[in-house]
C-alpha cells in the first residue's frame, strides 16, 4: 500500500523491504526466517504463518507457548472478505463465580492454576493449516522441532524473565524450575538452550498424526485429537486435578481446568469487524477482543485533520490519546464474548454516537473514564473502577510477568504477518502460556495460558468470568483492505498497548505518507489511563508514557495540555511488525526495538 502523501524523517534504522515474491515480519528473526523458507519451498502464506507461529513458541517462551492462544485474520486471494480464526480458549466449566467466591477472591489471580483457560492456539493453527494451507503437519513443525531439539539463542528478555522468577520457581513450581533453571542456574544471554520436553510432545503428536495414514487432512485431524482428547489433554487433566500450587493470591490453589474442557473446545471461524477509514477498510476481531476499540478510535479520528498535524508533535499525540480514552472506556463497560452477552457495537459506531463522543475531545487532557451514554454504562464503569486494583499480587503475581521488575517495555505476546505472491495475506498475534505465568506441566514441557485473569468476578458485567465464554482478550491483529484486496497486515505485542501502537503507526503511514519502516521507527507513546486488562488491573488516569525522542518541546507541550507525562528511553515502546501490498509489489518492516524483530521480503 503506497501512501499518496510523502513525508520522510531524516533517518530510519533500516529500509522498508520490498519485493514481489513474498514478505514476512515477526517479532523474532528465526521465525521470520522459517516463514520465508516455507515460501521459498513453495508453501503459501498460511503454511508460512503456521511454521513461524510454532517457532515463536520455542524461541520466545517468555511471551507465548504451546499452551497459549492466537487470533488470526486471513484474507485469501480467492475470498470475497477476510475471516477471523479464533484460537482464544474458553473458561473451564468449573470457573464459576461461586467457586471463586468460596475462595474469598475479589479478582481472578494473575498467575498460577486458577486463571487457566483452554489452550486454543494449537487448534487455531491446525484449522488454518487444514483449510488454507498446503503443507503437511510434520513439514511445518520441522522448524520449531529443530530449535527445540538443537537449541536456540537465549534472548536477554528470556533471561530477565527467568531470573525474576528463579527463587519462586525453586520454592514453589519445581517443574518450571527443572525446565528453566537447570541445575539451579539461569541460562546466560546468547547461549543456546533447548526445550526437549516440548520437542518430545510435538514428535509424539506427529507420530500419532501419521498413524492416520498418508492423507494430509486426516493427519491434521489426528493431531487435533491427540492434543484435545488424547495424551496432551490427559496430562493437563492429571496435573491440574492433582496439584495445589502458589499463585498471585499468596496461597496455594488447585486449578479448575480439566480434560473435558479441552475435549469440548474447537477453534472457530467468524467474520471480521471492520470500519472504513479514508477509503481503507480496517478489519479486526469481534468484541471478544479489544480490536473494535481501534475501530472506535478511527471513527472518532476520521474528522480530525491528522494530515495537517506534525506526526511527532503534541497535537497528534494528544488527539489520538483523547480519542482512545473514549474508545477504551467503552471497551471496559461493553466488550465481552458476543456468544454469551449482547455487545452494542453497532450503537457505539453509529454516526450520532460518534459525533457526540468526538465533541468531548478538547485541547486539555481528560482525567475521566467516560463511556458512551447507553443504559447502565456509568454505573458499570463505577463498578469497574471499584474493582480495579482490589488485590495486591504476591510473589511473581503481576498478570503480565515481564512488566516488573523488568523495564517499561511490557506485553507478553508475539506477532507475525505474511503476504505471498498469490495474493494471500495474514496477521496473527500469538500469546499465552508464558513460562513465568503458570507452572509447567512436566510431561509436556509447557505452561497453560492464564488469560482468565481478564475476567471480572462481578455478576452481570459483559467480561464476567463465565464457563465456556472467551475472556475479552487484548490480542488484536489488524488486516486492511482496499476495494476488497488486502493491502496491509500489522500488529504488535503489548497487552493494552497493542492497538495504541498499531493505531499510531497506521495513521502515520496513511495520513502522513511514511513508509512502513519509517512509521514504525517514529517515536511511540502509550496511555495508562484506563484499567489494565491484567492482574491486579490498576489504572493511572492521565498517565502518558512517551519515548524521549519526541523531544523537549513536544513533551513540554503535552504536559501543558494536562497529560501526566513519563519519559522513557529513546527506543523503549512498541514492537510493531507489518507487511504491505501495492498491486504485485510487497513490502515488509519490523521494529528495531529490543533488537530481535525481523522483516524479510524479496
Amino acid at each position: 500500500m503506497r501512501p499518496t502523501k510523502v513525508y520522510q524523517p531524516p533517518f530510519t534504522t533500516r529500509p522498508e523491504l520490498r519485493g514481489t515474491f513474498g514478505a514476512i515480519a515477526s517479532t523474532h528473526w528465526l521465525a521470520s526466517a522459517a516463514g520465508m523458507a516455507v515460501l521459498e519451498r513453495g508453501g503459501n502464506a498460511c503454511d508460512a504463518a503456521v511454521a513461524a507461529g510454532f517457532v515463536l513458541q520455542i524461541v520466545e517462551p517468555h511471551l507465548n507457548g504451546p499452551g497459549g492462544e492466537v487470533p488470526i485474520i486471513l484474507k485469501r486471494a480467492d475470498a470475497e472478505a477476510p475471516i477471523v480464526i479464533c484460537g482464544q480458549g474458553t473458561y473451564p466449566a468449573g470457573a464459576t463465580l461461586a467457586h471463586f467466591a468460596a475462595l474469598g477472591l475479589k479478582q481472578m489471580p494473575g498467575t498460577g492454576l486458577l486463571p487457566a483457560v483452554v489452550p486454543g492456539a494449537f487448534d487455531a493453527w491446525m484449522l488454518l493449516l487444514r483449510e488454507h494451507g498446503t503443507w503437511r503437519l510434520a513439514d511445518v513443525l520441522a522448524y520449531a522441532l529443530h530449535y527445540a531439539e538443537s537449541g536456540f539463542p537465549v534472548l536477554p528478555r528470556i533471561v530477565g524473565s527467568i531470573l525474576a522468577a528463579k527463587e519462586f520457581f525453586l520454592a514453589e513450581w519445581s517443574a518450571s524450575a527443572a525446565i528453566w533453571c537447570p541445575r539451579g542456574a539461569v541460562p546466560a544471554p546468547g547461549t543456546f538452550f533447548s526445550s526437549p520436553q516440548i520437542a518430545a510432545t510435538y514428535r509424539r503428536i506427529i507420530t500419532e498424526a501419521e498413524s492416520a495414514g498418508s492423507d494430509r487432512v486426516a493427519q491434521i485431524e489426528r493431531a487435533r485429537a491427540s492434543f484435545y482428547r488424547g495424551f496432551v489433554a490427559e496430562a493437563i487433566d492429571r496435573f491440574y486435578g492433582a496439584q495445589e500450587l502458589m499463585d498471585s493470591t499468596g496461597r496455594r490453589n488447585r486449578g479448575v481446568l480439566c480434560g473435558d474442557d479441552l475435549a469440548s473446545y474447537q477453534a472457530t471461524v467468524e467474520p471480521t469487524t471492520s470500519f472504513v477509514y479514508h477509503g481503507l477498510r480496517v478489519h479486526k476481531t469481534g468484541p471478544w477482543g479489544q480490536g473494535p476499540a481501534l475501530l472506535q478510535s478511527l471513527s472518532l479520528l476520521a474528522d480530525f485533520d491528522l494530515a495537517a498535524m506534525d506526526p511527532g508533535g503534541d497535537a497528534f499525540v494528544h488527539t489520538l490519546v483523547e480519542c482512545m480514552k473514549l474508545a477504551y472506556a467503552d471497551r471496559e463497560v461493553f466488550y465481552g464474548d458476543p456468544r454469551t452477552v449482547e455487545v452494542p457495537l453497532a450503537a457505539l459506531l453509529a454516526d450520532d454516537n460518534v459525533r457526540a463522543r468526538r465533541a468531548l475531545v478538547g485541547d486539555a487532557a481528560s482525567l475521566a473514564q467516560h463511556p458512551s451514554e447507553l443504559p447502565g454504562a456509568a454505573e458499570r464503569m463505577a463498578r469497574v473502577l471499584a474493582m480495579a486494583g482490589a488485590e495486591t499480587p504476591h510473589g511473581i503475581g503481576a498478570g503480565e510477568p515481564t512488566f516488573a521488575p523488568l523495564s517499561v517495555e511490557w506485553g507478553d505476546t508475539v506477532h507475525v504477518d505474511v503476504a505471498d505472491r498469490h495474493g494471500n495475506m495474514i496477521s496473527a498475534t500469538p500469546s499465552g502460556g508464558w513460562l513465568q505465568s503458570s507452572p509447567a506441566i512436566p510431561e509436556l514441557g509447557f505452561s497453560i495460558s492464564t488469560r482468565g485473569q481478564i475476567g471480572w468476578l462481578d455478576p452481570g458485567h459483559p467480561s464476567t468470568v463465565w464457563p465456556g465464554a472467551r475472556p475479552r482478550t487484548t490480542l488484536t491483529p489488524t488486516l486492511v483492505t482496499r476495494d476488497g484486496e488486502p493491502v496491509l497486515a500489522i500488529g504488535t505485542p503489548g497487552g493494552d498497548q497493542q492497538d495504541q501502537w498499531t493505531l499510531a503507526v497506521f495513521l502515520r503511514h496513511v495520513d502522513h505518507g511514511l513508509d512502513l519502516q519509517a512509521a514504525i521507527d517514529a517515536p511511540l507513546f502509550t496511555s495508562r489511563h484506563w484499567p489494565s486488562s491484567f492482574y491486579p488491573r490498576t489504572c493511572d488516569p492521565g498517565r502518558l508514557v512517551v519515548e524521549e525522542r519526541f523531544g523537549e518541546a513536544t513533551i513540554g507541550a503535552l504536559r501543558e495540555r494536562g497529560h501526566k507525562v513519563t519519559v522513557e528511553g529513546p527506543w523503549s515502546l512498541g514492537r510493531v511488525c507489518a507487511v504491505g501490498r501495492d498491486g504485485d509489489k510487497l513490502s515488509a518492516a519490523a521494529t528495531p526495538r529490543l533488537m530481535q524483530a525481523y522483516a524479510i521480503a524479496r
